[in-house]
């Protein structure tokens, strides 16, 4: 190893210390998408904070970022939110983050994605929240502070520090990738995140409250998530499939709860909120959403005989 690598190998690994320092958590999910492909590589990564601090994960991180790859985490939680909210304020405005602070929503994390770009992580509560309420929470931070809506979901993946950020309108300079850097790295819980949380709770997109269709009456006290992986629990997803394609089991649970009689735009609430890292890499979640819907009306039958 060159004296410059292992410079960078420090460097990188000090980055994500301070982040995920500033966020303890138990797991972290790790994504790689391809800058220009959109494509995710093989595989979605489970790590402490150990894992992901030895140098060999980090060797590996570099290596893939060189090749296009963009270096994406989340807290993990299973089927829940871990009680981090990411808001992407994409073109971020003026004193936006001491807003936040005169707010009580202090971020424990502020992210410069690229030059002009921020993303920040506000801890909101030492628990798991659900699915419909974490979502909640960052549409209401995304409407006061201008962050950006398409991302404001309950398990959105946001940067990890020390990489760089591969997508083509965001270089720099002669033509080089903008590092992503940490602007603040805190951990501490934002002071108003229980009436914060309280307040979102009021306004969540999917309560608890019964579905209004008799068929339906065993799913009466779960949200969109949690029916969603209701399914992926019963159909043994994860030890079936390694590597699921979650478009086609976005397909099955849509085809499955329109055979039960639920509304099709409740339909689409569950996938929604319930998917894997949703929207992936659909540029247009609404239509990937009608035309999910609309093949699962249709009639299944696979050529080569019966599933």
């Amino acid at each position: 190893m060159t004296s410059q690598a292992g410079r960078g190998l420090l460097l990188t690994m000090q980055a994500i210390r301070r982040q995920l320092a500033a966020m303890p958590h138990d797991l972290y999910l790790v994504r790689l998408i391809h800058h220009r492909t959109r494509r995710p590589f093989p595989g979605e990564r489970l790590w402490s904070a150990t894992q992901l601090l030895h140098p060999a994960t980090v060797s590996f991180l570099r290596i893939r970022n060189r090749e296009g790859c963009d270096v994406y985490l989340h807290p993990y939680a299973d089927g829940q939110n871990a009680g981090y909210i990411l808001l992407d304020l994409d073109r971020a405005a003026a004193g936006v983050v001491q807003r936040m602070r005169d707010n009580g929503h202090d971020p424990c994390v502020v992210l410069a994605t690229s030059p002009g770009h921020l993303q920040a992580w506000i801890h909101v509560s030492t628990s798991p929240l659900e699915p419909s309420l974490a979502t909640a929470i960052a549409r209401q931070l995304a409407r006061e502070y201008g962050g950006d809506p398409a991302s404001a979901d309950w398990r959105h993946l946001g940067r990890l520090a020390g990489f760089t950020n591969q997508k083509p309108a965001r270089r720099i300079g002669c033509g080089y990738a903008p590092w992503v850097k940490i602007l603040h790295a805190q951990p501490v819980l934002a002071p108003n995140a229980d009436a914060l949380v309280e307040t979102a709770g009021n306004r969540r997109p999917l309560t608890a409250e019964p579905l209004s269709h008799p068929r339906t009456a065993s799913l009466a006290a779960a949200n969109a998530g949690a029916i969603y992986h209701h399914f992926v629990r019963q159909w043994r997803i994860p030890q079936r499939f390694p590597r699921p394609d979650w478009s086609i089991v976005d397909l099955w649970v849509a085809r499955c709860l329109l055979s039960l009689g639920l509304p099709p735009a409740t339909v689409e609430d569950v996938v929604r909120l319930g998917s894997p890292l949703f929207p992936r890499q659909h540029g247009d979640p609404d239509d990937y959403l009608h035309r999910t819907l609309a093949r699962a009306y249709l009639p299944f039958s696979p050529k080569g005989g019966p599933v």
